[in-house]
């Protein structure tokens, strides 16, 4: 479809069910073909579209997380439909009370089963740089645009596991929640065992950042 034959879908979407604040997923596959694993160019792609409200909550009071083996493929970059793995990972963390599972791999962190990681060391903010391993993050890229635009300490850097378990702060960052503090750890507190004053900040500027522009 066209740029404007989009946006015509998208908002018809969003009006039937009932206008507001929603978040849009957006899904193209390469289409229906003969059960073959090369590409076929006798195909139509398949589009699958979904919102759903959202509605302003306001600043949460932390969540609890795991730690997992980072247990996925290779190309976590791709986004892509494959997600059993991070399925799995989730769930683990739900039947263990938590909110998220943060990933590590090789003795660093990656991701979260379905978010970004973020920690607080010495008064930085600082997230996994974009790697095969990240898949990446409108939010994430958002934080970092805006703490910049603030001046306020961030880096993209690896991070160790145990600067995981001894960082200040931890945050977890998607479209749909924004940006969640953990608050405990593998029933370990986080620093204080609550929101830090840099994500404090940083929810700030995140909702300051968000909605600025309406046609965002």
């Amino acid at each position: 479809m066209t740029h404007q034959q989009w946006i015509e879908t998208l908002e018809t979407l969003v009006a039937r069910n009932k206008g507001g604040d929603q978040s849009v997923y957006l899904q193209v596959t390469r289409g229906p073909a003969k059960r073959n694993h090369n590409f076929s160019d006798q195909v139509v792609p398949t589009v699958f579209i979904m919102s759903e409200p959202v509605p302003i909550q306001p600043p949460p009071t932390g969540v609890k997380a795991i730690t997992c083996a980072d247990i996925r493929w290779q190309r976590c970059d791709i986004k892509s439909i494959a997600l059993l793995a991070n399925v799995l990972l989730r769930q683990q963390a739900v039947e263990f009370g938590a909110a998220e599972a943060i990933l590590i791999r090789d003795g660093y962190v990656m991701e979260g089963a379905a978010s970004n990681v973020f920690i607080v060391s010495d008064g930085i903010a600082l997230t996994p740089p974009k790697t095969q391993f990240i898949s990446p993050g409108i939010t994430r890229d958002l934080i970092l645009e805006a703490m910049h635009a603030a001046e306020l300490p961030c880096r993209e850097v690896d991070i160790p596991e145990a600067q995981l378990r001894s960082a200040e702060e931890i945050w977890v960052t998607g479209s749909v929640h924004g940006i969640l503090p953990v608050i405990t750890l593998d029933n370990t507190p986080v620093g204080l065992g609550q929101p830090g004053t840099v994500w404090s900040q940083v929810w700030q500027l995140y909702q300051d950042s968000k909605w600025k522009d309406e046609s965002h």
